[in-house]
């Protein structure tokens, strides 16, 4: 069972990466490529919000900000340099990095308050920069920008951009699976569970919060760049656009806050449910209600997401089969479970191994996966 289980992950994943690879080939359908990158572009962007949302426990409603401006980064880029087809790719990473610039000072000031005072200072953010978005000459004001019309085949002419997106989507995962695994991520998971115990176990909390969201930031500007060489336009309400916020803390909720897989599962539901609404209810406030009501039942019903609860159901059903099995040949009652509580209470939880390990300088134990 276990050789099963050692070789069925990695399996699974060469299966899927390979069906990724070639969607577009199996499906050619113009419609059908327009719903897979819109998929991916969300896919990459709630994994880069929990990296640091989930992992830290800290809830930000502004990661638009960083979509928005690595849009108008590549966007005006483009335009300026009149930019078009494959060379337009290269502009990516300077979105990320205009993300990530403006990460470190929203940051500094974001991340010295606490849970939902941070939630509202990041709202109040966002605003703000919709609001220059608005008004700043060089963005184009309520105009926009938009960029040079690639002159690609018309029969294959999603194939670049859905490639793009499938490998910002890809990294983006990998970079979480990375993070989650190491000391650093250890330490985002400790703050998470208590954050003034992780600083006084040595833990450097502002440093480590503001690496994570700094990280995000670049990710995330990157997945707006490759939003606005499809879409061709960014416009302040779109590029800033709130409900982005909404739909993405949704999928990270709905698909498990806070771990690896949780994110991916949220976004490949609620994208292409998205695109379903949008396209058979036209009163535009329709989609809003129903996420909106989506959202709630989820926080409500769901609040650790499908992954984590549908392990826990898996895991009570297989404790359930052991103790009959157990309980066949004798007939006495089932042995009791043997499950270990890796808790912080005796001292060896996320927060005290986190605290540990930054003050040896070794790697702690990965999180918990």
């Amino acid at each position: 069972m276990s050789a099963v289980i050692r070789w069925g992950r990695p399996a699974v994943l060469v299966a899927v990466l390979a069906f990724g690879a070639v969607f577009p080939l199996l499906f050619p359908n113009p419609l059908t490529t327009t719903y897979a990158i819109d998929t991916l572009i969300f896919v990459g962007w709630v994994v880069a919000w929990n990296m640091f949302s989930g992992y830290s426990g800290y809830i930000s409603l502004g990661s638009a900000v960083f979509f928005g401006s690595g849009a108008y980064t590549v966007g005006l880029l483009a335009l300026h340099h009149n930019l078009k087809g494959g060379i337009t790719f290269a502009l990516l990473p300077l979105g990320g990095l205009v993300g990530a610039a403006i990460a470190v000072p929203f940051g500094l000031v974001a991340l010295r308050v606490r849970r939902h005072t941070f939630v509202v200072v990041t709202i109040a953010v966002f605003f703000i920069f919709q609001l220059l978005a608005y008004n700043l000459a060089f963005t184009g004001g309520n105009g926009g920008v938009s960029t040079p019309f690639a002159t690609w085949d018309p029969s294959t002419f999603n194939n670049p951009y859905y490639y793009a997106a499938f490998i910002v989507a890809v990294g983006a995962i990998t970079l979480s699976w990375l993070v989650r695994g190491s000391r650093f991520g250890l330490q985002l998971l400790a703050i998470r569970d208590d954050e003034d115990r992780a600083r006084g176990l040595g833990v450097r909390t502002m440093r480590v919060k503001l690496t994570a969201f700094v990280m995000s930031a670049f990710v995330i500007g990157v997945v707006g760049g490759v939003w606005i060489l499809f879409i061709g336009q960014a416009l302040p309400e779109s590029a800033y656009d709130p409900n982005y916020d909404l739909t993405v803390a949704l999928m990270g909720f709905l698909g498990g806050f806070g771990t690896l897989l949780g994110p991916v599962l949220g976004g490949l539901i609620l994208e292409p449910l998205q695109q379903q609404i949008t396209q058979h209810f036209t009163n535009g406030y329709s989609g809003e209600i129903i996420f909106g009501s989506l959202f709630l039942l989820v926080i409500l019903f769901l609040p650790r997401g499908l992954l984590p609860t549908g392990k826990e159901w898996l895991t009570k059903l297989q404790a359930r089969q052991e103790r009959r099995a157990q309980a066949a040949p004798s007939g006495g009652p089932a042995a009791p479970g043997t499950g270990a509580a890796a808790g912080d209470g005796d001292g060896t939880g996320p927060v005290a191994a986190a605290g540990t390990a930054e003050r040896s300088g070794t790697p702690g134990a990965g999180g918990t996966r």
